[in-house]
Protein backbone atom coordinates (compact mmCIF):
# COMPACT_ATOMS: atom_id res chain seq x y z
CA UNK A 1 0.00 0.00 0.00
CA UNK A 2 1.41 3.75 -0.88
CA UNK A 3 2.69 5.09 2.23
CA UNK A 4 0.61 7.91 1.75
CA UNK A 5 -2.18 5.97 2.11
CA UNK A 6 -1.01 3.98 5.41
CA UNK A 7 -0.38 7.75 6.45
CA UNK A 8 -3.78 9.29 5.48
CA UNK A 9 -5.91 6.44 6.90
CA UNK A 10 -4.04 5.88 10.46
CA UNK A 11 -4.97 9.73 10.95
CA UNK A 12 -8.56 9.53 9.16
CA UNK A 13 -8.39 5.84 12.07
CA UNK A 14 -7.83 8.07 14.57
CA UNK A 15 -10.26 10.99 13.83
CA UNK A 16 -13.15 8.31 13.58
CA UNK A 17 -12.52 6.84 16.60
CA UNK A 18 -12.99 10.42 18.43
CA UNK A 19 -15.73 11.14 16.18
CA UNK A 20 -17.32 8.32 17.74
CA UNK A 21 -17.13 8.68 21.56
CA UNK A 22 -17.88 12.53 20.37
CA UNK A 23 -21.33 11.21 18.99
CA UNK A 24 -21.74 9.25 22.51
CA UNK A 25 -21.01 12.56 24.59
CA UNK A 26 -23.42 14.74 22.46
CA UNK A 27 -26.17 12.13 22.31
CA UNK A 28 -25.53 12.24 26.43
CA UNK A 29 -25.60 16.15 26.18
CA UNK A 30 -28.54 16.50 24.69
CA UNK A 31 -30.59 13.56 24.23
CA UNK A 32 -33.12 15.23 22.45
CA UNK A 33 -31.50 15.16 19.46
CA UNK A 34 -30.88 12.11 17.05
CA UNK A 35 -27.69 10.70 17.11
CA UNK A 36 -24.70 11.72 14.68
CA UNK A 37 -24.66 9.44 11.84
CA UNK A 38 -22.02 6.49 12.23
CA UNK A 39 -19.02 6.83 10.16
CA UNK A 40 -17.99 3.08 9.73
CA UNK A 41 -14.21 1.68 9.32
CA UNK A 42 -12.89 -0.62 6.95
CA UNK A 43 -13.03 -4.41 7.78
CA UNK A 44 -9.18 -4.53 7.53
CA UNK A 45 -6.16 -2.85 6.04
CA UNK A 46 -5.62 -3.43 2.57
CA UNK A 47 -5.71 -1.20 -0.66
CA UNK A 48 -7.92 -3.57 -1.91
CA UNK A 49 -10.52 -3.22 1.19
CA UNK A 50 -9.62 0.71 0.45
CA UNK A 51 -10.62 0.75 -2.39
CA UNK A 52 -13.67 -0.88 -2.41
CA UNK A 53 -15.08 0.01 0.75
CA UNK A 54 -13.99 3.32 0.76
CA UNK A 55 -17.13 5.00 -1.06
CA UNK A 56 -19.01 3.53 1.55
CA UNK A 57 -17.24 5.45 4.18
CA UNK A 58 -17.68 8.81 1.96
CA UNK A 59 -21.36 8.16 2.32
CA UNK A 60 -21.56 8.00 5.54
CA UNK A 61 -18.96 10.78 6.13
CA UNK A 62 -21.28 13.48 4.11
CA UNK A 63 -24.47 12.37 6.01
CA UNK A 64 -22.67 13.22 9.32
CA UNK A 65 -21.33 16.22 7.73
CA UNK A 66 -24.45 17.47 6.71
CA UNK A 67 -26.01 16.75 10.39
CA UNK A 68 -23.19 18.81 11.50
CA UNK A 69 -24.37 22.31 9.38
CA UNK A 70 -27.71 20.80 10.70
CA UNK A 71 -26.63 21.52 13.98
CA UNK A 72 -24.89 24.75 12.91
CA UNK A 73 -27.67 26.34 11.51
CA UNK A 74 -29.52 25.81 14.84
CA UNK A 75 -30.50 28.71 17.07
CA UNK A 76 -30.41 27.21 20.28
CA UNK A 77 -27.15 28.02 21.58
CA UNK A 78 -26.48 24.92 24.00
CA UNK A 79 -25.29 23.32 20.31
CA UNK A 80 -23.28 26.35 19.63
CA UNK A 81 -21.49 27.12 23.71
CA UNK A 82 -21.22 22.86 24.43
CA UNK A 83 -17.70 21.88 24.23
CA UNK A 84 -18.82 18.49 22.99
CA UNK A 85 -20.33 19.85 20.06
CA UNK A 86 -17.29 22.10 18.99
CA UNK A 87 -15.14 18.98 19.25
CA UNK A 88 -17.86 16.92 17.13
CA UNK A 89 -17.94 20.33 14.49
CA UNK A 90 -13.91 20.06 14.69
CA UNK A 91 -13.35 16.81 14.32
CA UNK A 92 -15.97 15.99 11.05
CA UNK A 93 -13.97 18.86 9.44
CA UNK A 94 -10.73 16.73 10.34
CA UNK A 95 -12.45 13.67 8.51
CA UNK A 96 -13.06 15.75 5.43
CA UNK A 97 -9.90 17.02 5.20
CA UNK A 98 -8.25 13.42 5.70
CA UNK A 99 -10.85 11.87 3.72
CA UNK A 100 -10.95 14.31 0.46
CA UNK A 101 -6.88 13.55 0.57
CA UNK A 102 -7.53 9.63 0.79
CA UNK A 103 -9.83 10.33 -2.18
CA UNK A 104 -7.16 12.62 -4.17
CA UNK A 105 -4.25 9.79 -3.35
CA UNK A 106 -6.57 6.55 -4.59
CA UNK A 107 -7.53 8.82 -7.97
CA UNK A 108 -3.69 9.49 -8.26
CA UNK A 109 -2.29 6.19 -8.07
CA UNK A 110 -5.17 4.49 -9.63
CA UNK A 111 -3.98 6.58 -12.89
CA UNK A 112 -0.61 5.64 -12.46
CA UNK A 113 -1.44 2.03 -12.35
CA UNK A 114 -3.17 2.17 -15.83
CA UNK A 115 -0.43 3.78 -17.51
Amino acid sequence: MDVRLVQLLGSFITARSEYALLRLECAMHAPELAAAPIVGRLTDASEQTLREEWPDVERQLESALRYGKLLAGKKRSIYREDPAFNALARTLRELDQYARAIRWVLTVTESEDTR
